[in-house]
């Protein structure tokens, strides 16, 4: 009698604990579900967050059912409850495994900024500033503070910045894409510098970051890059000034209004290199690397003047003669559909829609 209520017992036990293992295993099932989700969502681990919060989290916010089986999962696999602090996106057709997966991976979600080649340091803080998932930093501090902030105190911040795409989660600052492109723009001057031609007229890096931005905001079409450098690069050896207009229109500031009169020309101020001799003291714009590189291996030629077509591209001179004759033929009597820079590249999307 009592071996067989010991009998009794035990298949009671042996059925308790098989039922409570195919519960504990259809709960941990329901975690291998895609979850329910018509479109993308964004979804925050913050900060010092243990995992238990997190399943808490996911529970309410409908990206898991009941965070139980979570917490039983990780207590299960302890290495894939290291979730790592940051944002993330969950797409339709994951699972909640699928997603604490990408969290212990730290796998964030990634936005991007685009800093324009020919920008100057004002059009990067605004850009900065309108970014809506960038914390911000230095918003409200002067440009000195930032190129303080930089390692260059004193330093003017016009051109020292890369312009160029640069991805960010959202644990990063404005103060950091700021460092970044600050730092990127080191390394490719001082290689650009270490390569460059022989007999340049630049006593240092600096000089040749000036040359490069005027470069960059005068011609758009790359291959003439080179040849409007080596034009620069002449008139400065020749003592000739450099007599070109964007460095007005930075000197000028806002009261610039889309156009450059003659007394635009005739006034003095410490860019309008139609009045001063040499470089003016700073970069004008962001150049980019081929602007750098230009600007560091000038073509050789003759030619110490240019005039735009009106297609985005240059008509270059030896004599003033020939300057005058082109500036007639290609300003005085401007095409209708004249452009000072070159027509965009159009995918064969875009081509397609126009047609």
């Amino acid at each position: 009698m009592f071996k067989k209520l010991l009998i009794s017992l035990f298949c009671v036990a042996v059925l308790a604990v098989a039922g409570a293992g195919l519960w504990v295993w259809q709960g941990l099932q329901t975690l291998e579900q895609p979850v329910a989700l018509d479109e993308p969502v964004l979804f925050t681990v913050p900060s010092g967050s243990g995992y238990g919060q997190v399943a808490r989290k996911l529970e309410a916010e409908g990206l898991a059912g009941d965070s139980l089986w979570l917490r039983v999962h990780g207590r299960l696999f302890p290495e894939q409850a290291r979730l790592k602090a940051g944002e993330y996106e969950f797409t339709p057709g994951m699972s909640t495994l699928d997603m604490t997966t990408m969290m212990v991976a730290g796998a964030t979600k990634h936005w991007q900024i685009q800093f324009i080649e020919g920008w100057t340091f004002r059009d990067i803080r605004r850009a900065l500033a309108a970014s809506e998932r960038l914390e911000k930093k230095t918003t409200d501090w002067t440009d000195e503070e930032v190129m303080e902030a930089m390692g260059a105190e004193g330093e003017h911040p016009e051109g020292r910045f890369f312009p160029d795409t640069y991805r960010f989660t959202s644990t990063d600052s404005d103060l950091d894409l700021l460092r970044r492109a600050f730092e990127r723009m080191e390394r490719v001057l001082a290689n650009e510098w270490e390569t460059r031609a022989e007999n340049l007229p630049y006593n240092s890096p600096y000089e040749a970051l000036i040359m490069a931005s005027i470069v960059e905001r005068e011609t758009g079409a790359v291959h003439e890059r080179e040849e409007v450098a080596g034009v620069f690069v002449r008139r400065l050896e020749k003592g000739m000034r450099l007599q070109t207009d964007p460095t007005v229109i930075y000197g000028m500031g806002d009261t610039y209004q889309g156009r450059i009169t003659r007394r635009d020309l005739q006034t003095h101020t410490d860019y309008n290199t139609y009045r001063i001799d040499g470089l003016p003291p700073t970069p004008i714009a962001l150049p980019g690397k081929e602007a750098i590189h230009a600007a560091l291996h000038p073509a050789d030629g003759d030619a110490l003047y240019f005039v735009a077509r009106g297609d985005g591209t240059h008509k270059f001179s030896r004599t003033l003669q020939e300057h005058q004759k082109a500036v007639r033929e290609f300003q005085l009597n401007r095409r209708s559909d004249y452009r000072s820079s070159p027509a965009p590249v159009l995918t064969p999307e875009a081509a397609e829609g126009e047609q």
